[in-house]
């Protein structure tokens, strides 16, 4: 309760000179403290008053018990450490202001935080003096608004965010992002932007209903909370669409592995009402101000980012680059052809040997697709198989491969194996099992002798489909091996539940690494253990060098494919290997130990000195590339090689034959998320713009200046070849 009853703090300070029994108004005084002192109780209207101090005298009971505390414990404290305003009604000090400048205010929203249950009140307040002027103190009222302030924040936070998810809405995540590129401009500061989609929503709303889709999007919520742990703003946009902010990074190999976290996370089983389901994440990455200053210009390129994850199969993640809607364009051609290939009979299928370590003696053949375009000649596997895979091509192109692959080993030894592998659309497509079944019944080739390479995505399908197709193919004989083990999400719960044969071991485990050139052995150590005790084989691919084979086969390491062996042959000369009987295969060390390279042959930029000049690209991997186009270039000149989209990698060349320079990175180069290489900084726009550049997205073009290389030197310091691209002015 308050200090003193509100009648004899009314007493105290009523007016000298009033006569007895009435107030200045003539109204009778105990009448009027009596419908004060009802007002006060009713908790319509409360009051309080400090002394000269400022400190508090007298609070209405009601407000003293809401806030859950008795009164000697406020008495003499300042009224503004009882008493906060309320965020955004104004700032902390002003209730501090207003008394310590002795004027009247009315309608300032205040809080006690101390209070277990919120109190929100309104309080207004005048100074009072003596008949000398001298200050006594402040009185005033307060009204209880709790409520009204609980739905205007409910109001207002259902405005901002998203009712199902908890997360910003669309709305809060434009407002967010115009504030931080705005703030971090003058800054020169970067941000990245998230864009995600979920994989197979649709899919559990249609089969399992919109009310285990609602739970669905509450736990990936839940789950987005946790892989990105406080460091940005996560939104939801509608629908499966989400997206993230993050202040402070604009290096590629974090991000990088900030995707791969959300899609392993978001992949993982979820647990609804009504069953589990599985679903997967696209994801597309733009950062600012490289890829845009603005908040359209950033959304719009994390959105092509996506858009092209999407296309590139799913389940990947993509940073924006500037060609990305020229690629877009391209796929929807190579879509248009690769649907006319399939009608007109342009594709083969090679064969790599698969080779037993034991005596290299040869024991299955993996099988892969070619493709022989009109336009474009040979178009290798890793071009087509990614747009076959998004636009649903992969059905009938995997019926023909599953249909051909048989007839071909009908005629081989029946010790050979022939190995296809299979893509998560395939497995998925209806009849599948059926396809397999009767391609063998129609080639009558032998179950056994046919293994299907399943991706570990496979595994984390309908978990009753996945079971039943598992079995089915089991049941026909087919061997199953779980493919690029280790670099996906599956557990060792779906090892011990899928009828698999073998384990295969990615080439990716073979990249060379910190303290190992060999690649990641010891992960490899722990497959083949863990292999041998569930009873399974297991076969590496992607071998190239004799060092790697020795040391697979010292592990334990059943069979090997790769250039050490042989590179992919074709049917003919298939027959012709086992036209002499049972097929041997020497291994050879002619391939060299490296990362694994990837084929481009594409012009780059290559600086030296003062010294700008067009080269080709011929192979890259994370740690070194071959280029051509330049003659004598001895070994440990340095070079800085201009990849474009402002991606420059300083290098050193180890070796150089002719035109021709193998080079190693200073800094390893990391995953763009869709099987290719980016470097993990670029140059920064920020820098551009010291130099005299506008301020926007990295363009296309030339960064000599960026590196102080002069765009117009005078003569080269190196010869160019025949072999090096057409030389434009710098």
């Amino acid at each position: 309760m308050g200090a003193m009853p509100f009648s004899d703090l009314f007493k105290a300070k009523k007016a000298p000179h009033s006569r007895a029994g009435a107030s200045p108004d003539g109204i009778d005084v105990a009448e009027k403290v009596a419908i004060v002192e009802d007002i006060e109780l009713s908790g319509a209207f409360g009051f309080w008053n400090t002394d000269s101090a400022g400190n508090l005298a007298y609070l209405s009971g009601w407000i003293v018990d809401a806030i859950g505390e008795q009164f000697a414990d406020l008495a003499l404290q300042p009224l503004q450490h009882v008493f906060m305003p309320v965020d955004g009604e104004t700032d902390g000090r002003s209730l501090g202001l207003k008394l310590g400048t002795r004027k009247s205010f009315s309608g300032l929203a205040v809080q006690n935080e101390r209070s277990e249950n919120r109190l929100v009140l309104r309080l207004s307040g005048r100074p009072l003096y003596d008949k000398s002027g001298a200050f006594q103190g402040f009185r005033g009222t307060a009204i209880d608004v709790t409520e009204e302030f609980l739905a205007e924040e409910e109001a207002s936070r259902l405005a901002k965010y998203d009712s199902l998810t908890g997360l910003a809405n669309r709305h809060r995540m434009e407002q967010r992002i115009n504030s931080t590129l705005h703030a971090f401009r003058s800054a020169e500061r970067a941000a990245a932007l998230l864009m995600l989609d979920l994989d197979k929503f649709k899919q559990v709303n249609d089969t399992l209903g919109h009310a285990a889709g609602d739970q669905l999007l509450q736990q990936v919520a839940d789950r987005l909370r946790g892989a990105v742990a406080g460091r940005g703003e996560i939104g939801r946009l509608g629908g499966d669409e989400f997206q993230i902010l993050i202040p402070d990074i604009d290096d590629r190999g974090e991000l990088g592995e900030i995707a791969k976290r959300i899609i392993q996370i978001l992949s993982q089983p979820y647990s609804v009402e009504e069953g589990r389901c599985v679903i997967g994440c696209s994801l597309g990455i733009a950062v600012a101000p490289y890829d845009g200053v603005e908040r359209e210009e950033l959304t719009r390129a994390a959105d092509l980012a996506l858009y092209a994850s999407k296309n590139g199969g799913r389940g990947q993640f993509r940073f924006y680059a500037g060609d990305l809607e020229h690629e877009a364009n391209l796929r929807k051609r190579m879509e248009d052809d690769l649907a006319e290939a399939i009608e007109a009979g342009h594709f083969t299928l090679e064969y790599q040997p698969v080779v037993s370590l034991a005596d290299d003696r040869v024991v299955a053949l993996e099988a892969q697709y070619c493709w022989a375009d009109e336009d474009r000649g040979r178009v290798e596997p890793d071009t087509f198989l990614p747009v076959a895979e998004g636009s649903r091509l992969i059905v009938p192109i995997g019926e023909w491969g599953v249909r051909k692959a048989c007839e071909d080993a009908v005629q081989w030894p029946d010790a050979l194996v022939v190995s296809l592998q299979v893509s998560p659309v395939q497995f998925e497509a209806s009849g599948f099992v059926d396809m397999v079944e009767d391609a063998l019944e129609k080639t009558g080739l032998d179950p056994a002798r046919l293994e299907l390479r399943l991706p570990e995505s496979v595994l984390l399908g309908d978990g009753s489909k996945v079971d039943t197709a598992l079995s089915r193919l089991f049941k026909l004989g087919v061997r199953l091996t779980l493919d690029q083990f280790g670099t996906g999400l599956s557990s060792l719960s779906y090892l011990r539940r899928a009828p698999l044969n073998a384990l295969r071991i990615g080439e990716n485990f073979f990249e060379p690494i910190m303290g190992n050139d060999l690649g990641d052995i010891e992960l490899v150590r722990a497959v083949v253990a863990l292999a041998g005790a569930m009873g399974m084989q297991t076969i590496a691919s992607g071998v190239h060098a004799m060092p790697l084979r020795e040391e697979l086969k010292r592990l334990g390491v059943d069979q090997v494919c790769g250039f050490v062996y042989s590179e992919a042959l074709t049917a003919e000369q298939v027959s012709e290997e086992i036209a002499d009987g049972e097929w041997s295969i020497a291994p050879s060390d002619a391939g060299t130990q490296r990362a694994t390279r990837r084929t481009v042959f594409r012009k780059i930029g290559l600086i030296h000195e003062d010294h700008y000049y067009d080269v080709t690209l011929r192979n890259l991997s994370r740690s070194g590339a071959m280029i051509q186009g330049l003659e004598d270039v001895p070994a440990g000149t340095m070079f800085v090689l201009d990849f474009g989209q402002g991606q420059l990698a300083v290098c050193t060349v180890k070796r150089s034959m002719d035109d021709t320079q193998g080079v190693e990175f200073e800094q390893e180069l990391v995953d763009d998320g869709a099987g290719g290489l980016c470097t993990r900084h670029r140059v920064s726009p920020y820098e551009l713009a010291t130099a005299g550049a506008p301020l926007q997205a990295l363009p296309p073009g030339k960064y000599a200046l960026a590196t102080g290389a002069g765009a117009g030197s005078t003569f080269p310091q190196f010869k160019l070849s025949s072999n090096a691209p057409t030389q434009q002015a710098a």
